[in-house]
């Protein structure tokens, strides 16, 4: 490569010192390079110009490529901050030490890692202090997330345990309340055919007073045709003469005139009920008679205080004093008039 420097050729004299064009010494052919030198005010020339040297900038770091990467690599081994010094924001540098050793061309001559070398021993201690920190955090990090993992299994766990025992005990309450339902209805069942039975039964005890009728007055109408204000019985219209029946088996304990009632039979029960019929055009039987459900106990007419031919029909349960509704009693015995 072709030198800028200028053109100057100068002359060797042997014996003789002499100089470059910068000015320094140069040795003739006969000089040794180790002669002793022995500076006098007459062999050190004042320096030529001002010379000064410049500053270099970071603190005075030598800039060699070999020294600067020696130092990166010390730094990053030490797991510290590699900072420059010229205001800027620190940046945090990482880099696990990997154990190097043998003929590794990444690993010094002794076999060190080169993340440690160029570092002090207080350097290496602090990058084994931050590596071994970092080994705990993360340790301390597993551990939390393996308890945390642990809680969410034993929390689903616990969950589906629960959910199965909701499941069982609603399965079992349905099948409770299902039995309890299909037991209801045929106890229901069994109750209806009872009662049916036992009105079928009762209908051939008891029977309607008259075979042809017609219902023109109910129990607890009100009016003027009746002294107590309201009517206490049941009438069966049908024409004069027509047959009235004993409604069921008992004993007649009245037959005979009885005011507003008119000619009046009288019929108890073998359970103490007393019938009460009434305007009879005629009375059949005496008192101290024992008839039999349909039998013939007299005729309907229009006697005592009436507007026409019917029969009046009273019902007083256990001999009692009150009256209740002859229909109602009727259809408790399989009768619907």
């Amino acid at each position: 490569m072709a030198s800028n420097r200028p053109a100057t050729q100068t002359q060797f004299v042997p014996g003789q010192r002499s100089t470059d064009t910068f000015g320094y010494d140069r040795l003739g052919p006969d000089e040794g390079p180790f002669e002793e030198w022995n500076p006098t005010a007459e062999t050190v020339r004042p320096p030529r110009g001002k010379h000064r040297v410049a500053k270099q900038r970071g603190g005075g770091l030598a800039r060699s490529s070999t020294v600067l990467g020696v130092g990166v690599i010390a730094a990053v081994g030490a797991g510290g901050i590699a900072t420059a010094q010229s205001g800027k924001a620190p940046v945090a540098i990482t880099m696990p030490d990997l154990p190097f050793s043998g003929d590794d061309s990444s690993a010094g001559d002794d076999g060190t890692a080169l993340s440690t070398m160029g570092a002090t021993t207080q350097e290496a201690a602090q990058g084994d202090a931050g590596e071994a920190l970092r080994n705990r955090i993360m340790a301390q990090a597993e551990l939390q997330q393996d308890q945390l993992d642990a809680k969410a299994a034993a929390d689903a766990a616990a969950a589906a345990e629960k959910a199965a025992a909701e499941a069982v005990a609603k399965a079992e309450k349905d099948a409770k309340a299902k039995a309890k339902a299909e037991k209801e209805a045929a106890e229901e069942k069994a109750r209806a055919k009872a009662e049916a039975e036992r009105l079928a039964k009762l209908a051939k005890q008891f029977t309607v007073p008259t075979s042809s009728y017609t219902i023109t007055s109910t129990f607890g109408e009100s009016g003027p045709y009746w002294s107590s204000g309201s009517h206490t019985g049941l009438d069966f219209a049908a024409p004069t003469g027509t047959p009235l029946k004993a409604v069921g088996t008992g004993t007649v304990t009245f037959a005979g005139w009885d005011g507003s009632y008119g000619y009046k039979t009288v019929l108890t029960l073998p359970d103490g009920t007393e019938l009460l019929f009434a305007h009879q055009s005629s009375i059949s039987v005496s008192v101290g008679q024992k008839v039999t459900t349909g039998e013939v106990i007299g005729r309907i007419g229009a006697t005592g205080n009436v507007t026409g031919s019917h029969t009046h029909m009273e019902v007083y349960p256990g001999g009692g004093s009150t009256a209740v509704d002859p229909m109602a009693w009727l259809r408790a015995r399989g009768v619907n008039p």
